[in-house]
């Protein structure tokens, strides 16, 4: 009973966003946002793992043996596993994106497909 009531105020609570749901700007300027601040989070992120990596290298080079020797051999691979993960992922939307016909310039330079349309009737 909690649950459908909580479930009840939520979509009363939208309701007003239901009602203008046609105009999409403010949408579209929250994804091109977030779009941006992902464009500039990748290479701090590949930056960070390749620095990881050399952290590991590192740790490794300078024990002696032992426990810092594996500990630096799992940071290395923590660091490998997670670059090629970022640069994989990265070249495969980059590909399905060339794929599918996206401008890859930017979210606020790609252009919309056109929506299929009934024809006129004569």
């Amino acid at each position: 009973m909690k649950k459908i009531t909580s479930l009840g105020f939520t979509l009363l609570a939208l309701t007003p966003f239901m009602a203008s749901a046609q105009s999409l700007n403010n949408i579209l300027t929250l994804i091109g946002a977030v779009g941006s601040i992902i464009n500039r989070l990748i290479p701090i992120m590949v930056g960070l793992a390749i620095l990881v990596f050399f952290w590991g290298l590192v740790k490794y080079i300078n024990t002696g043996g032992g426990k810092g020797l594996s500990d630096g051999k799992n940071i290395m691979i923590a660091g490998l596993v997670s670059f090629f993960i970022m640069v994989s992922l990265y070249g495969i939307v980059n590909f399905a994106g060339s794929a599918i016909g996206i401008n890859q310039n930017g979210v606020g330079n790609a252009q919309r497909p056109n929506a299929p349309a009934i024809p006129p009737q004569i």
